[in-house]
């Protein structure tokens, strides 16, 4: 492992078939950068989990805690190089930091003392302010009233954790929209909106699992204001009226939609606030995509923020199987939203005559349900090619018999 990872470090770039030698190690955010983290800092959640047993923790009621409730108290959460350490008692953050320091020192590497804080979610704490930032969240705690407390075994705890976009996110984005808007004055509408659309909708499905809606709705405000003024610059002999009237259009109930003003097939700016907040269900355990447990992950896929309702509607209807071959979907199958009955056969669209097959199976079922003569509303249109008689399917792969 060592040679390959020297080699990369060495490899160098070509670039129109001309080599550049690489000088000195990964730059920050390439690539190989989250890798050699993960290398370097492999063991680091186990070295947390065995210091906990050690530690003297007590309950409230002062009785001593048992060894599985020590482990369970302790939370330690890791990105890449970005990792945060989350437990009630103060003492025990500093013990940890300190063996984390030391584990750190015996492969080369140390805290950044700039990039390391020790904050209360709920209060101040030695002038650092409440709650923390972490992969571009923040995460505080607010006290509030018992209606909406959060709850342990139905005890009130009498604060509510909030998650929202930090600032430096929010910021970053902004900064870059303006940057396209502003680099953008010689080209047309739709230019500019097949510029912007993709931008906006990583940043809100990012943040779409968390309290974002009122920073959704204060982004699309301060944008629409921008927008006005790439028109003002791109129009300068026009009024404010006459440059409403050209790029902003009204739409369902929004009088201000950023549109072109093609009749059949007009292109609109997607807005921040039109992205659905939908609530992140926290993965079990220790439960991986790799462990093997595919009705766990097949369930997930159906919450999953990036998931199409549609899709996802058919996915629990179906348990996470494929109706065709009775597998189960995985996260990364290619799948296909199939018409039980083929609309050329007299079926509709109604979601009773909808279902959800792997790609392979989408293409079987059509080439024998009488619908390959007329499928101008299937993604498949023209079938794969027959498969030759020594292969077989065998759990969604090709094998040879």
């Amino acid at each position: 492992m060592r040679k390959q990872i020297k080699s990369w470090l060495k490899a160098g770039v070509i670039d129109d078939k001309q080599l550049f030698p690489t000088s000195e190690g990964t730059p920050q955010g390439g690539v190989l950068s989250p890798l050699l983290a993960n290398i370097a800092l492999h063991g680091l959640e186990e070295l947390v989990m065995n210091l906990a047993p050690s530690f003297d923790m007590k309950r409230k009621d002062g009785t001593q805690m048992s060894v599985r409730d020590k482990i369970k108290s302790v939370t330690l959460i890791r990105y890449a190089d970005d990792f945060v350490v989350l437990h009630e008692n103060l003492g025990v953050i500093l013990l940890i930091k300190k063996e984390i320091e030391g584990w750190l020192q015996n492969i080369g590497l140390e805290l950044k003392p700039s990039k390391t804080r020790i904050a209360h979610t709920l209060r101040e704490h030695e002038s650092e302010q409440a709650g923390f930032d972490f992969l571009g969240f923040n995460i505080r705690q607010f006290p509030v009233g018992k209606y909406t407390s959060g709850k342990v075994r139905g005890n009130l705890l009498g604060f509510k954790t909030i998650i929202t976009p930090n600032k430096e996110s929010q910021i970053r984005h902004y900064r870059e929209l303006k940057r396209i808007i502003n680099t953008s004055k010689g080209i047309n509408q739709a230019e500019l909106i097949k510029r912007l659309n993709p931008v906006i909708r990583g940043w809100c499905n990012y943040f779409s699992t968390v309290v974002s809606q009122k920073i959704f709705e204060r982004l699309t405000h301060i944008l629409g204001h921008k927008l006005i003024k790439w028109g003002i610059k791109r129009h300068r002999n026009k009024g404010r009226k006459w440059i409403s009237k050209r790029h902003f259009h009204t739409i369902g109930g929004n009088n201000w939609a950023f549109t072109t003003r093609e009749e059949n097939n007009p292109l609109r700016l997607y807005e921040h606030r039109e992205t659905e907040i939908r609530r992140y269900v926290k993965v079990k355990g220790n439960a991986s995509p790799y462990d093997g447990n595919l009705v766990y992950w097949s369930s997930r896929m159906g919450t999953h923020p990036e998931m199409p309702t549609e899709i996802s509607k058919l996915l629990k209807k179906q348990k996470g199987k494929c109706t065709h071959c009775g597998h189960f979907l995985r996260d990364g199958d290619l799948m296909e939203i199939d018409h039980i009955t083929p609309k050329s056969l007299g079926g509709n669209n109604s979601y009773n005559n909808l279902q959800l097959l792997h790609r392979h199976c989408h293409d079987e079922k059509t080439a024998n349900d009488g619908s390959l003569g007329n499928k101008s509303d299937c993604n498949s249109v023209k079938p794969e090619p027959p498969i030759p008689d020594n292969y077989i399917w065998v759990k969604d792969m090709l094998v040879m018999t």
